[in-house]
């Protein structure tokens, strides 16, 4: 099979992603500068990927590094206690506590795993996406939360997060998906107050690119983290199944990529993302992998690649930067959506195009 031009495989571009940001950046001065963050945390994520994959010690140093910059000896380390964000970045802490034994590894995923018992929650259980988002649920948090809590449990067995993360999923397609399309809104919130809220449902207006890429992602990450045999499993494959067709009605004919606001792409104001398509580019591609969907899919995840490589990704003195990515964003309407900035290099992007490198090589690379 061919692979993506350019610049080599999808492996040798993901190396280029990540060398390029350890050049630009310590890991103390990653973005946001010493902080623990899931902007740090999505990028490491994709670097953790390359690292699984060609075993060279700079990337889980350079991982170990921002870590270690955070959290002490005794497991201590500052993060923000009411919102769901704080949780991602957790996952690093997995791979460092089996490589070291180290205890303040364990000490500080318990401190993360903890969160789950404080944070507010809606009438039916649900996670408020953050304390000053009463009521709201998003469907980042589940990208945010889900793949640490069964990380959690795989390391150190509290098989009750596994019903939580299922629960939580439950909730989201409860009041979040579209039937039509498969696709989910952004938010819900559960109290109508907010202006973006749908006074019957509670549902934001819009399918916002890359809320609907972590919700994808984070499906596909659960999927590997449940117990073969597990009854929620079918459950989850369908609505994966439904998500993916959403997707592809949505794809941009001429470059393969997706839109800010993913099913209005014939709007004149409406704009390509990159961090989003990425995200949907990781998801079918590790969906056909695990053989969730038909292999036809592939040929989606592969015309999308290329049209990162060929609108998205640009070289610069061997450099590589990604444009087109949208800037940190909430829930919104339309007009808020495709007002929002977009940046060069940002984590959101570049995490997100080298899971989709890393996805994408699993299955041409085999």
């Amino acid at each position: 099979m061919n692979q993506p031009d350019s610049a080599g495989s999808p492996l040798t571009i993901a190396e280029r992603a990540c060398e390029t940001l350890m050049n630009w950046y310590t890991p103390a001065d990653l973005p946001p500068a010493n902080r623990w963050h899931y902007h740090q945390g999505v990028f490491l994520y994709g670097m953790l990927k390359v690292w699984e994959r060609t075993g060279r010690e700079k990337y889980i140093r350079y991982i170990k590094d921002y870590v270690d910059l955070l959290v002490d000896q005794e497991g201590n380390f500052l993060f923000a206690r009411d919102e769901l964000d704080s949780i991602q970045a957790g996952i690093l802490l997995f791979p460092l506590y089996k490589q070291t034994n180290d205890r303040r590894y364990r000490i500080a995923a318990d401190k993360l795993r903890n969160l789950f018992r404080t944070l507010n929650k809606t009438k039916e259980g649900g996670f408020w996406h953050k304390d000053k988002y009463p009521y709201q649920m998003w469907l980042d948090g589940l990208f945010m939360a889900g793949p640490f809590a069964l990380l959690y449990n795989r390391q150190f067995r509290e098989p009750e997060l596994i019903d939580m993360v299922l629960y939580q999923e439950k909730l989201m397609r409860k009041h979040m998906k579209d039937e039509q399309t498969g696709l989910l809104y952004h938010a819900w919130d559960e109290s109508k107050d907010m202006p973006w809220a749908d006074p019957d449902t509670g549902c934001s207006p819009e399918f916002w690119g890359r809320s609907v890429g972590w919700y994808g992602t984070a499906l596909v990450d659960i999927l590997d983290l449940l117990p073969e045999g597990h009854p929620g499993r079918l459950e989850l494959i369908q609505s994966l199944q439904e998500y993916v067709r959403g997707l592809t009605q949505f794809q941009d004919k001429q470059t393969g990529l997706w839109y800010q606001v993913v099913d209005k792409g014939e709007r004149v104001d409406n704009w390509l993302e990159s961090s989003c398509s990425s995200l949907f580019i990781y998801t079918i591609a590790k969906s056909v992998e695990k053989q969730y969907i038909n292999h036809r899919y592939l040929e989606v995840a592969r015309k999308a690649y290329q049209g990162l490589l060929d609108h998205m990704i640009a070289w610069k003195e061997e450099q590589f930067i990604m444009k087109g990515i949208c800037i940190g964003t909430s829930a919104g309407d339309y007009g808020y959506y495709v007002s929002r900035p977009t940046s060069e290099n940002d984590l959101h992007g570049v995490g997100a195009f080298i899971l989709a490198s890393m996805a994408l090589q699993e299955l041409i690379g085999k």
